[in-house]
């Protein structure tokens, strides 16, 4: 069971993750009678933790606003997330500018971790492998990324600066609908303010992000994730595609993810089921096509080429080349 000590810090972390707690709640996750929270909240306020008092209906306690926490306190496993975390996190390329900034936080970690934690956590990241390298890619400025965040979450019209692939750089006032962290970079998805149309942007590359006076009304429909990933499915690139297949959704989806083709999906007939096989139209646009053939292969369903013949040229050499390795002893 645990000490009194144990619950008292117990109610201070449970104080520390925000809002009015109630003494009800508190009791039940101390495992305590009411009385007796009462008793650990005066224990804290002895040692100068400014706890107030809530009275009312829905009334209870919290810790004062503006109260500095006291130093870091984690468990093992709060410890482990936080940790793997910063590593997954630095792998994927999700980080800010500031590329040492997760390694400072988990020598910061470290340094106030008890040493039979820490060298536990040493060891299991010592023992970790990765299948893959770290990430390469450019990171956003952290200062862009919280102010953004910010006008998204208020409706607030944003100012940024931003250079395209091109090195075309430009000014534009954008009504941000959302952030999204996809394959190793971030994206802002929003209207462009001056043209009237939506737009995504790579955070890396915008230079700086002002908040505007005003506000915005997000539009209904798809998320900002999905507006992403239909953004690079109908991006303008050098070959167009237009593919039938035969298969279920979920099986043209494990080779064809929503961020590479568009899938038209028919409402099934009566009785029919999203998990039917049934004819599929797959659109999607890409710079090369040598890389389709492959998976098309793997996909091991019928397909239909409808365009361009140049793909259906490169599936025939595939399955010729195939087919010789096969026949050789």
């Amino acid at each position: 069971m645990p000490r009194p000590t144990g619950r008292v810090l117990t109610l201070l972390e449970l104080l520390q993750s925000g809002g009015t707690r109630t003494v009800a709640e508190l009791a039940d996750r101390l495992g305590v009678e009411g009385r007796t929270v009462r008793r650990y909240v005066e224990q804290l306020i002895d040692l100068d933790v400014p706890v107030e008092s809530v009275r009312g209906r829905y009334g209870g306690y919290r810790l004062a606003p503006g109260y500095r926490l006291p130093p870091l306190m984690l468990s093992d496993d709060e410890a482990l997330a936080v940790l793997l975390g910063l590593v997954a996190g630095r792998r994927a390329g999700l980080t800010t500018t500031e590329r040492t900034a997760s390694e400072t936080a988990s020598a910061k970690i470290r340094r106030v971790l008890p040493k039979h934690i820490a060298r536990r956590l040493d060891t299991l990241l010592d023992a970790v492998a990765f299948t893959d390298q770290p990430g390469k890619f450019d990171t956003p400025d952290a200062e862009v990324l919280l102010t953004i965040a910010d006008a998204v979450r208020h409706r607030r019209p944003v100012s940024i600066r931003y250079t395209d692939g091109d090195g075309r750089r430009s000014e534009r006032t954008l009504h941000a609908y959302g952030v999204v962290a996809h394959a190793g970079r971030w994206y802002v998805t929003g209207q462009d303010a001056r043209i009237c149309e939506d737009r995504t942007f790579r955070l890396d590359r915008i230079a700086d992000a002002r908040t505007l006076p005003g506000s915005f009304e997000a539009p209904a429909g798809p998320d900002p994730a999905h507006r992403l990933l239909s953004a690079f499915a109908t991006a303008e690139y050098r070959h167009e595609v237009t593919l039938r297949i035969h298969g279920t959704v979920d099986q043209i989806r494990a080779h064809l993810p929503a961020g590479v083709a568009s899938l038209e999906e028919h409402a099934p007939v009566a009785g029919e089921h999203r998990a039917t096989e049934r004819w599929l139209r797959v659109e999607l646009r890409a710079e090369r096509l040598d890389w389709l053939p492959p998976v098309l292969a793997s996909l091991d369903r019928p397909f239909v080429i409808e365009r361009p013949d140049e793909l259906r040229h490169l599936v025939i050499a595939l399955a010729d080349r195939l087919a010789s390795h096969a026949r050789q002893a």
